[in-house]
């Protein structure tokens, strides 16, 4: 018993502070007995995961754009960059992802993308640098609540995307283009809005369609 409250102990210690409610990853999968967790959580440091015998996880960190599959009977220790991991399983990967993730948050920038987009709806100014690039081409969008969720594409006239959320989608927040079959054109600029939230993001011209690795595609409208 001291033994493992020892080995917590350490791994507490392993995760850097990081104020409490600043993510530092996403939940991509969850499969059997895992606590502490769920499918689509954002995860901060220092929190502990449970994982029972024949459970996995998923996590994707959002600054350092590494994608941890944790399998096996043991303790997760969330840190600012990957996991602390005592006795489970670890095969980690880097995926393509943008790294502002956890900088970008529509809060903060949603004022400077409004300006922009009036400047190119009025043609007085070229167009707008992106604030995030998406790797995959179906994003997945977290959008809290009912409202009008709006794509349209900033560097080729008329394309433009209108989805009425009625508060249904995934935990309320999140509305999945892949599961649609619905993708966006590699290389395109577009902006997002939803409320009073807005954002101008870039698809990489390499980006596939598909359900590709959620931290790659995540598009976050808060």
């Amino acid at each position: 018993m001291k033994r493992s409250i020892a080995v917590c102990l350490g791994l507490l210690a392993l995760a850097s502070p990081v104020a409490a409610d600043s993510p530092a990853a996403v939940v991509e999968d969850v499969q059997g007995k895992v606590t502490g967790a769920e499918f689509m959580d954002y995860v901060t440091p220092k929190a502990v995961i449970k994982i029972g015998d024949g459970g996995s996880i998923v996590l994707s960190y959002l600054k350092s754009c590494r994608r941890e599959t944790i399998s096996g009977t043991g303790t997760v220790v969330v840190g600012t960059e990957e996991s602390a991991v005592h006795l489970a399983e670890v095969k980690a990967e880097k995926t393509n992802c943008d790294s502002n993730q956890t900088n970008v948050t529509t809060r903060e920038t949603s004022g400077v993308a409004a300006t922009v987009l009036r400047s190119v709806d009025n043609k007085a100014a070229s167009l707008p640098k992106p604030q995030l690039i998406l790797y995959g081409a179906s994003p997945l969008v977290e959008a809290k609540g009912r409202g009008k969720l709006i794509i349209r594409r900033l560097d080729v006239a008329g394309e433009r995307q209108q989805i009425d959320l009625g508060g249904t989608q995934l935990k309320g927040r999140f509305f999945d283009f892949a599961a649609e079959n619905v993708a966006l054109a590699p290389g395109g600029l577009y902006a997002a809005s939803f409320k009073s939230s807005q954002i101008v993001f870039r698809v990489d011209e390499q980006a596939q369609p598909g359900a590709t690795p959620i931290v790659g595609r995540l598009l976050r409208l808060e």
